[in-house]
């Protein structure tokens, strides 16, 4: 757990501070550039003269020795580094840097004063060796630097002078030595020969790969067996997989590579080759490790999603990790173009003069990110919720930068471009407060009345004492005539949070009903055809009393008024009829 979190910072470290190092990236490109292909108008004071060169490069180092190490930068500078491939020039000018600052240790003390300001000469020679010279040499823009046939004699001349001990400075000048100059002064003579490189540079690039390789593997096993630990530990992680942190590893391979391979002092052409393998090599690594590292962080901020009851969490935890994702991939090809020294500040011009012509291409793209934006904020469904959006239903699965995914109830999958969001009507079933159960109950005809009015306070009293259903709001009452059946309208509500829920609740109650006809015995209807013979005409029922052939139309009027009256009296027991008057106040 501590090696997963001791990885999350360091990812947490390199997003903050990679702008600041890719602003002085892109500062040193430039000057670079200028020095390269323009001819500078302006001389730089620290290099108009001999001394002016010497002064700053001293100073500089000065400052570097005593911790200032962005110094380095001010005395490389002073170097003539145009015969290095712009792939090497800082390492190599680093090295340089301080290979020349020991050599002028154990010459001579500098006497800036001596260093005339106004040479008239093209060329100032500070010391001649027999392995080489230093100088300073006038370039074509006007510019004094330490000559590029210094430093290629640079390492010879130093290694002639290790036994020499400094004139001035430093206390101890072996700690500024190159690490390859050190090393190899301590090797016989057996392991400097060879073809290409060196014996000694052989025997340590092989030391280095092999070390490169055991940490890999080692690496990559403590950090799996942290992660098994950490999912037996805490729920919710089984889907993470054991190999999610198996790429810094590779990391630290790549890392390990690239320190050892540049501290062997390779010659230059060999040193550009391997440069852009591991420059590679640890970019991708780099970017990978990140991207695996986000994958992480999704599971832990989707476990606290999970456990809390606010559901926004789980739209707003997705667009997170998408987002750093994409975050991640560009910082990661701005690094890796960094790294091969392409020159990431005319790229993003380009892409800047390229803005409005991309931005025209990809009208849909953009189209679709504001409406994720939109569903982010304004919020109208959630992970997991019915909606119908058009012709399509079905429940939210995930909501990305582009489109949202929609799984239908015969399992397929519907993908709808964000932008339709924002001017399509969504109907949100899973922000139902109740649902609603609307049918009708056919009763057979031969049904009596008092068995329809005791089947209805029935599921009355069942609605009452059936938890998840709704109280305040229900209606039941006998409906409608229909051809078959006598129709009892059911018009109910549930107050569940999801469809299962409902599912189950409607099946208990129309079991309950079900139940409840069968011990009223009360039948329900179906399409049926019966057959009625006529009666006897001449046989008499209390109906045929009531009439006679010759009875006038008011008399019948009459007779019905009674009888609805008696049965009003029956039923209700108020004996009066109310006055239709006072409902339509």
């Amino acid at each position: 757990m501590k090696m997963i979190i001791k990885a999350l910072l360091l990812v947490l470290m390199v997003l903050v501070y990679l702008p600041e190092t890719y602003a002085d990236n892109f500062l040193l490109a430039n000057e670079t550039q200028l020095d390269e292909e323009v001819i500078v108008q302006k001389i730089p004071i620290g290099l108009s003269n001999p001394r002016a060169t010497m002064q700053t490069f001293m100073t500089a180092m000065e400052m570097v020795s005593e911790g200032r190490k962005q110094q380095i930068k001010q005395a490389i500078s002073t170097l003539d580094l145009s015969e290095y491939s712009s792939l090497i020039r800082d390492t190599r000018g680093t090295e340089l840097a301080y290979a020349l600052a020991s050599v002028i240790e154990r010459s001579k003390e500098v006497v800036l004063d001596s260093i005339k300001s106004d040479s008239t000469n093209e060329r100032y020679v500070f010391g001649r060796y027999s392995q080489g010279i230093v100088e300073i040499v006038k370039q074509i823009d006007g510019r004094w630097l330490f000559s590029s046939e210094t430093l290629a004699t640079l390492p010879e001349v130093l290694e002639g002078l290790l036994d020499v001990p400094a004139k001035h400075g430093a206390i101890n000048p072996q700690e500024k030595l190159p690490f390859y100059i050190k090393l190899r002064s301590l090797l016989p003579e057996v392991l400097k020969g060879g073809f290409l490189l060196e014996h000694w540079q052989w025997l340590g690039m092989f030391l280095v790969i092999v070390i490169g390789s055991i940490a890999d593997k080692v690496v990559a096993w403590g950090l799996a067996r942290s992660v098994i630990r950490w999912k037996k530990k805490h729920t919710g992680f089984q889907h993470l997989a054991n190999s999610v942190l198996r790429p810094l590893g590779l990391m630290a391979m790549a890392v390990i590579w690239w320190l050892g391979l540049g501290a062997l002092g390779l010659p230059d052409t060999a040193l550009i080759i391997l440069s852009i393998a591991v420059k590679l090599l640890v970019s991708l690594s780099g970017v990978w490790s990140a991207f695996r590292l986000v994958d992480v962080l999704y599971a832990l901020l989707m476990n606290k999603a999970r456990g809390t009851s606010n559901r926004f969490d789980d739209l707003l935890v997705p667009m997170i990790s998408k987002s750093l994702k994409v975050f991640v991939v560009i910082i990661g090809i701005i690094f890796v173009a960094d790294n091969l020294n392409v020159d990431v500040t005319s790229l993003l011009a380009g892409l800047g003069l390229g803005g409005l012509a991309f931005a025209l291409a990809a009208k849909d793209l953009l189209g679709n990110f504001f409406g994720s934006v939109t569903v982010l904020l304004d919020r109208p469904f959630h992970i997991g919720d019915w909606i119908v959006v058009g012709d399509v239903e079905g429940s939210v699965e995930t909501v990305g930068f582009r489109t949202t995914r929609v799984r239908t109830f015969y399992n397929s999958v519907i993908t709808l471009p964000n932008s339709t969001l924002t001017n399509t009507t969504i109907d949100n079933m899973g922000a139902r407060r109740y649902r609603r159960m609307k049918t009708m109950l056919g009763l057979t005809y031969d049904t009596p009345p008092e068995k329809i009015d005791a089947f209805c306070e029935g599921i009355r009293t069942l609605i009452s004492l059936h938890p998840y259903m709704r109280k305040d709001y229900y209606q039941v009452y006998f409906n409608a005539y229909n051809s078959a059946s006598l129709d009892i309208l059911v018009y109910v509500f549930w107050a569940t949070p999801d469809w299962n829920t409902e599912l189950r609740e409607r099946h208990r109650f129309l079991l309950d009903i079900l139940r409840l006809a069968k011990q009223l015995g009360v039948e329900f209807a179906y399409p049926t055809q019966t057959l009625y013979l006529k009666q006897d005409p001449n046989e008499v029922t209390a109906a045929t009393e009531l009439f006679k052939p010759s009875m006038t139309e008011e008399e019948s009027f009459e007779i019905g008024k009674k009888q609805a009256e008696a049965i009003f009296d029956e039923t209700l027991g108020k004996g009066v009829i109310p006055d239709p008057v006072q409902f339509r106040r």
